[in-house]
């Protein structure tokens, strides 16, 4: 269950025009400590932006610890990394690739989290990678995407979170009086651990909620499913990666059908074909059971952001597909703020306005009403054994371990995870 925490200030960060400017300078203006973790770090001038912000962090006298995936940032050379080894940059690489071969076939089970923590004061989450497809002067595949900026008690969550991924030292802290504990609501047969919702004008509750392959494989998913059984108005969820497994499928579905008002916003220009074409295959099912579909037109959608109720809202490095609901490490920022819930869900609702389409059921013929019905069939026994039978991939133990000039792993630097 997710460990809630009272009295934070949550602001949402679109895109990377929204997001480097500002954790370009947190990070720049550290002075005890920066913890960054990222799955896609590039040698352009984005990464050379974080490059620079990181060495300042360096020259104020802060520590600084990086962790990149291995097959998400396989690229990193000694122009970038370098200076960063000189002024004493700790970078790290998870489960680092080697040879061509397994940087086309080891994607599985990767670290797909984009954190940083500043100084114990501020956090950031979210889905933005440091890659310069996130700025709108990238072209017509610029991507779509968000990340949210934290102040307050999560802050602590989330720098505990990161030292112990980056295996850098925990202070001391003087004891604090506990929070508030948490109501215990009942849902269906089974209770659930969900925070009470706070009083009109105060500070966020909130919480880290991860994705691990040990004791976490399903914290994220259970989330999204327990907020779908407390909407009674509203739910709106962005996500570029959709195909989840039958559960939260059906989840969707239920909501529709007692009458809440259910939008997705998916890809309408996929980075990744086949993420396309899988979304579609579920059309049919979620369009007969109520649920609305727009796809977003302008340009890719990376977003992996959800509002229930503008009460309830998520924004992570989570999609709803196989790899991060079964295999990927993730991490979302889960809030119950009715502020910062209805800013959310006025951003989607633009984007549903003014650069989506709507989707809406072909008219039936007796041919399509076969096939419909032979898809239906295979997608629906498909999903019904999913994500069992990615337990069938490959399992490897993965290490973190400290990176050369080259971007390589040092020999002997690594610890298993």
């Amino acid at each position: 269950m997710p460990d809630w925490t009272y009295g934070n200030h949550l602001t949402l960060l679109e895109n990377g025009e929204g997001y480097y400017p500002r954790v370009f300078d947190v990070i720049a203006h550290a002075q005890r400590e920066v913890l960054l973790e990222t799955f896609i770090w590039y040698d352009d001038k984005v990464g050379r932006g974080l490059q620079q912000a990181l060495l300042q962090a360096a020259r104020n006298g802060a520590e600084v610890h990086v962790l990149v995936d291995g097959w998400g940032s396989p690229d990193l050379g000694p122009e970038l990394l370098g200076p960063l080894l000189e002024a004493g940059v700790q970078l790290r690489g998870y489960d680092p690739v080697r040879g061509v071969v397994q940087r086309r076939l080891n994607m599985f089970r990767r670290m797909h989290r984009k954190l940083v923590v500043v100084d114990e004061r501020v956090a950031f989450i979210g889905g933005i990678n440091y890659s310069i497809d996130h700025l709108a002067d990238y072209g017509p595949m610029a991507k779509q995407d968000y990340a949210v900026e934290v102040t307050g008690p999560l802050v602590a969550q989330v720098r505990a979170f990161c030292s112990q991924s980056l295996q850098a030292p925990q202070p001391r802290r003087r004891p604090t009086t506990p929070p508030p504990r948490p109501r215990w609501h009942w849902h269906g047969r089974r209770e659930r651990h969900v925070a009470p919702p706070p009083a009109a004008g105060t500070p966020a509750i909130a919480a880290l909620v991860t994705r691990d392959n040990d004791a976490h494989t399903r914290d994220i998913e259970l989330q999204y499913r327990a907020a779908l059984r407390a909407a009674r108005h509203r739910v709106v969820i962005a996500n570029a990666y959709f195909f989840p497994g039958f559960t939260l499928l059906q989840a969707l579905r239920r909501t529709a059908r007692r009458g809440v008002r259910v939008d997705l916003i998916l890809q309408g220009q996929p980075d990744m074909m086949i993420a396309g074409i899988a979304a579609s295959l579920l059309y049919g099912h979620l369009l007969r059971a109520g649920v609305r579909v727009f796809e977003y037109c302008e340009r890719p959608f990376h977003g992996k952001v959800a509002v229930v109720d503008d009460e309830w809202a998520t924004v992570g490095s989570s999609n709803l597909d196989p790899l991060s609901l079964a295999l990927n490490l993730e991490a979302n920022v889960v809030a119950r703020d009715a502020a910062f819930a209805r800013h959310v869900r006025e951003r989607m609702d633009a984007l549903m306005a003014h650069s989506c389409k709507q989707v809406r059921l072909p008219p039936a013929t007796r041919w399509s009403s076969v096939w419909a019905q032979v898809r239906s069939f295979v997608v629906f026994h498909f999903l019904r054994r999913f994500p069992a039978w990615l337990d069938r991939l490959p399992r490897r133990t993965p290490t973190i371990q400290s990176l050369d000039r080259e971007g390589a792993p040092r020999e002997g630097a690594a610890c298993p995870r």
